[in-house]
């Protein structure tokens, strides 16, 4: 399947910047499990408030579900990739409208953080 191979590809590329561990991919999934989208994306697309969002969220919470409601699978994933390039965030998951996104906050808030919230785990 063309498909999913693009798909695995468009996951690497981005797992890859941070180089994660298959450990660490599968702990972020666990923890991920548990949340619910914080971000929807829909037919405006991405748009600077929530660009603005999801700058928020991640330093908040450092990691994120967003759910991507738009039509073709092609502009969700380019929605992703401008989502990824633009905060500096790593892809862990996708599956179909909804994305688990990380990226580590410059400080770290006990009270916020999923990471800390869910170390234990």
């Amino acid at each position: 399947m063309p498909d999913r191979l693009q798909y695995r590809n468009f996951i690497n590329d981005y797992s890859n910047t941070m180089k994660l561990s298959q450990a660490q991919k599968k702990f972020y999934r666990t923890i991920g499990h548990e949340l619910n989208p914080i971000v929807t994306i829909a037919g405006k697309g991405l748009t600077e408030n929530l660009s603005a969002e999801l700058e928020r969220a991640l330093e908040q919470h450092e990691l994120i579900k967003i759910k991507v409601v738009v039509g073709e699978r092609d502009v969700r994933d380019q929605i992703l990739t401008t989502i990824c390039d633009d905060t500096k965030a790593v892809l862990i998951q996708r599956i179909g409208n909804i994305a688990l996104l990380m990226r580590r906050a410059k400080k770290q808030d006990p009270k916020l953080s999923n990471l800390k919230k869910y170390q234990n785990l």
